[in-house]
């Protein structure tokens, strides 16, 4: 049996919650009274599909923090290795001194640096400082985007 989620008034159940799929066939109605359909029409092209400014800026935001929350295991195993004995701190010099490893300290900053821009985007909005308009969305995720490619050129001139 398959569930899904649905905020239904029509059933008996609670307001908010889960109901056997079962149920929902044997109605023949979606969660707001209008009947479901059997076939949709999917498209797994995702070549064909394009994204507007504002969900790449909110996709890639995600991705950034997920990026920053890995981010702090390894600078934090960088940290205690430099910390704990001198030769610790050589290995971590000799690991930092490595393309591979500073271009991976880059692509952590530009991440933390997208992180951070997204999330002033986001809060400007939420206290009302940016009208929540899709001209408005448009232009702050490109503006944020120019700010990201402006402090990810810094840190890339910091870690080389």
């Amino acid at each position: 049996m398959l569930l899904f989620w649905c905020r239904c008034t029509s059933l008996t159940t609670p307001v908010i919650g889960f109901h056997l799929q079962a149920r929902r066939k044997q109605n023949k109605k979606g969660c707001v009274g209008k009947t479901v359909k059997k076939q949709r029409p999917v498209n797994l092209d995702l070549t064909t599909i394009r994204f507007p400014v504002t969900a790449i800026a909110s996709i890639l935001h995600r991705v950034s923090g997920v990026i920053s929350i890995v981010a702090v295991g390894i600078l934090l195993w960088l940290l205690g290795l430099s910390l704990s004995s001198p030769e610790g701190f050589l290995q971590a010099s000799a690991v930092m001194n490595s393309f591979f490893a500073k271009f991976i300290m880059w692509g952590i900053l530009t991440a933390l640096a997208w992180h951070i821009v997204g999330g002033i985007r986001h809060m400007l909005m939420d206290f009302g400082y940016l009208a929540e308009t899709q001209r408005v969305g448009n232009s702050s995720a490109r503006i944020g985007f120019g700010i990201t490619v402006v402090l990810s050129i810094l840190a890339g001139v910091l870690v080389w």
